[in-house]
């Protein structure tokens, strides 16, 4: 079983694309309105693409019409990391990987969309794999 936290630039550079990198291990993002499960609606689980850790169920996913997928609880607190960014001047969370640590997006409070937790987890579909429900 693989160690994530353990790879190195080189090991993941070869595991992942070069716009898979930059968003995942460079805490880039993707353009908006441009990935795969921006609009995804089917049911099943979405996965860290570098990693393959369960993160979200579809049930959890809503239409924020913010160009990309956004979820308003991870599939269990456990599965994610988030802390404080403070870069492009203005003060954000951002949300990792547990299981990797790699970049997936961040979190928003506050915006007032009707759902249970008032969160908005703002993820880049490029990093995320989806299972579909059998």
């Amino acid at each position: 079983m693989t160690d994530f936290k353990l790879l190195n630039d080189v090991d993941w550079r070869e595991r992942l694309s070069a716009e898979e990198y930059h968003v995942l291990r460079e805490a880039g993002t993707e353009p908006p309105h441009v990935g795969e499960y921006t609009n995804t609606t089917a049911a099943g689980i979405y996965s860290c693409k570098a990693c393959g850790c369960e993160l979200f169920r579809s049930d959890t996913k809503f239409q924020a019409h913010c160009g990309w997928p956004a979820f308003f609880s991870p599939l269990a607190g456990d599965r994610i990391i988030e802390r404080s960014d403070d870069s492009l001047g203005m003060r954000r969370v951002e949300v990792l990987c547990a299981n990797c640590e790699s970049h997936l997006g961040h979190v928003f409070e506050g915006e007032g969309y009707p759902t249970p937790t008032d969160l908005r987890y703002c993820i880049n579909s490029i990093c995320l794999n989806f299972e579909p429900a059998e």
